[in-house]
C-alpha cells in the first residue's frame, strides 16, 4: 500500500482548511492533512500530548501566523526551538505580507512564507503549486 504524505495544518478559518483539503485529495500523491485550529493544539499534536496521543508525525507543516491563544509565530519558534521537531519543513501560509512578519518568519526558521491570495483561482493556484514542490520535487527528512 502506498506511504502517505501527512501534513498537519494549523488554521483557524474553516473555510481555508476546507478549501485547502479539498484542493489536495486530486494531488500527485496520497496526502492525508490533519487540521487544528490553534497554536496551542497545535504544539499538542506535534508533542503527541493530551487529546494527540496518538497523533502522527507530519512531513510538512502549513502554518497560518494569526492564529488564537498561541500565534504561528510562537509556534514556529517552538517548533524550530525543539530538537524533536525542528527538521519538519514548515511552510507559513497566512493573509500577511507585511515585511516585518516575512522577515521574522524566516528568522524564527520558516522553510518557506506563503501570502494567501484573496481570489479561489488564485488561492487553488497557490495550493497547487505547494502541492507541486514540496510532493514532487522536495525529499522530506526521515522520520
Amino acid at each position: 500500500m502506498a506511504e502517505y504524505v501527512e501534513i498537519l495544518m494549523v488554521e483557524d478559518d474553516p473555510g481555508d482548511a476546507d478549501l485547502t483539503q479539498e484542493l489536495l485529495e486530486d494531488a500527485k500523491v496520497l496526502i492525508h492533512v490533519n487540521v487544528v485550529e490553534d497554536g496551542v493544539k497545535a504544539m499538542d499534536y506535534l508533542r503527541q500530548q493530551g487529546n494527540y496521543a496518538q497523533a502522527v508525525r507530519p512531513d510538512l507543516i502549513l502554518l497560518d501566523l494569526n492564529l488564537p491563544r498561541k500565534d504561528g509565530r510562537e509556534v514556529l519558534q517552538e517548533i524550530k526551538s525543539d530538537p524533536d521537531l525542528k527538521r519538519i519543513p514548515v511552510v507559513v501560509l497566512t493573509t500577511s505580507d507585511a515585511d516585518e512578519d516575512i522577515l521574522r518568519s524566516y528568522n524564527l526558521g520558516a522553510n518557506s512564507f506563503v501570502t494567501k491570495p484573496v481570489g479561489l483561482d488564485q488561492f487553488a493556484h497557490i495550493v497547487k503549486t505547494i502541492e507541486n514542490f514540496w510532493f514532487t520535487v522536495v525529499k522530506f527528512p526521515p522520520k
